[in-house]
């Protein structure tokens, strides 16, 4: 509109200490967003959720499926993510043809490359990695890499740990502290001010912008600095419970979250949910991973009911005695049974972390509609059935529009397996990436 007061796709708000990446407002350049924005005019994300220890066959398989592949119904595994069921896009018969296992597998998802552990080579960069170097100048934060803080013997093995490479064998670190990705975002300094929130040092800001704008970014604006405000509440709430002091009343202005990781699970993923959510809403970053743990991950997830043992040992369902190489030594189970029922919870559990973050996705506006109709988020793990250690018919799934590109609600892939280097290029091209191959792929996946 001429003469309309605007602003750059890329202002901050600003504040002593701390600087806030804004979402996409009406007031913003139209020529500046359409510089940033995808192929088809949207400002697309694309994020990368990995498990590890793959899924008990059929624990991803839809209930129900028409005869023309739309998603109808979830299995009880999947139920969390029924909300969204039209907004997902659920694959079979994907593989990943150049590694597989907990090392080669994790090392090469993204990658589409062979893996040399001598060389700790993963076979090139990978696919966020490529996203990121196209964003670099369009975005505060190239990309996040994230990953929850490891458990068990194999927490100190790189490879097992990275799923992002810059090169074929530079890994990009991982961020597994709530507080660091938060300070990343937001340009928290030690300068004094950090006991600060983050919003009371950029309040003033914020209010200027709010009265230049329409009553639409004025009430973004709102529900954007609401949303910071929260993941600060609940961050400073969770390291109160850690250290275990009482301290009299909420505050209208906490903290930025201490070091460390919440000791409660859940809360720490949901912590870690949030970050990706807040990123790709305030336009910080358009790429993020998270490891939502390392490629052979012992955790133990006995604070599910009716689970016990480490996720790896329940991984190999098929045997319960207790006495396997895989097993604590400690934990046995009465029947194949019994434990793949504890390893479909533990599937279970993840999955609803995964909802948990599309409900935030969904809930965020932008110009358009969602934020999630914006965003690609693909989920699933390098291995598909756990005990076979086998590379075919991946659990993946993907969600959201992708910017209207994208026919979600389906079942896609038939008989023939398809390469998931296939599904990465795919998304590069979604993203502006000028691509013609990738890894192994010469073919983009129809997503259409």
């Amino acid at each position: 509109m001429s003469g309309r007061w605007q602003i750059d796709r890329r202002t901050l708000l600003h504040g002593a200490g701390a600087a806030v990446s804004l979402p996409l407002l009406d007031i913003m350049e139209t020529p500046t967003v359409r510089a940033a924005a995808g192929p088809h005019g949207s400002t697309t994300r694309l994020a990368y959720l990995y498990i590890p220890n793959g899924v008990a066959e059929g624990a991803w398989k839809p209930e129900r499926v028409s005869a023309a592949g739309r998603l109808e119904k979830l299995n009880r595994w999947m139920a969390s993510l029924e909300p969204f069921r039209e907004d997902l896009t659920i694959f079979r018969n994907m593989w990943t043809p150049r590694g597989n296992g907990h090392i080669a597998g994790t090392a090469t998802w993204l990658t589409g490359g062979s893996f040399d552990n001598s060389k700790l080579n993963a076979g090139g960069a990978s696919v966020d990695q490529m996203a990121a170097a196209h964003f670099r100048d369009a975005t505060m934060l190239p990309s996040l890499e994230l990953s929850v803080r490891g458990e068990g013997f194999f927490t100190n093995s790189l490879a097992r740990n990275t799923l992002s490479w810059k090169n074929a064998d530079t890994p990009a670190p991982r961020d597994i502290e709530p507080r660091a990705v938060f300070d990343r975002m937001f340009r928290m300094g030690e300068s004094g001010f950090g006991r600060r929130s983050v919003l009371d040092l950029v309040m003033a800001d914020a209010k200027r912008m709010k009265r230049r704008g329409s009553q639409q970014d004025q009430k973004k604006i709102d529900e954007y600095l609401d949303s910071i405000r929260s993941i600060e509440r609940r961050i400073e709430f969770t390291e109160r419970q850690q250290a275990g002091v009482e301290r009299p009343g909420l505050k209208r202005a906490l903290v930025r979250p201490e070091a460390g990781v919440p000791d409660d699970h859940d809360a720490y993923m949901k912590s870690m949910m949030d970050m990706v959510a807040l990123a790709f809403w305030s336009d910080s970053t358009r790429v993020c991973t998270f490891m939502m743990d390392h490629g052979q991950s012992n955790r133990y997830f006995n604070f599910i009911d009716g689970v016990k043992g480490t996720w790896h040992a329940l991984s190999h369902w098929k045997d319960f005695s207790g006495k396997s190489e895989d097993d604590d030594g400690q934990t046995s189970w009465a029947s194949r049974e019994e434990k793949r029922e504890m390893y479909n919870r533990v599937t279970a559990w993840h999955t609803r972390q995964v909802a948990y973050l599309l409900q935030r996705l969904a809930e965020m506006r932008e110009p358009g509609g969602r934020l999630l109709d914006n965003c690609m988020v693909v989920y699933g793990s390098s291995l598909a059935d756990g005990h076979e250690h086998s590379e075919k018919d991946l659990p993946l799934l993907l969600a959201g529009g992708g910017g209207g590109t994208i026919a979600s609600g389906q079942l896609r892939g038939g008989r023939r397996e398809t390469s998931m280097s296939d599904l990465h290029l795919a998304l590069l091209q979604r993203l502006g990436l000028p691509r013609t191959e990738f890894a192994d792929s010469r073919r983009p996946l129809d997503l259409s």
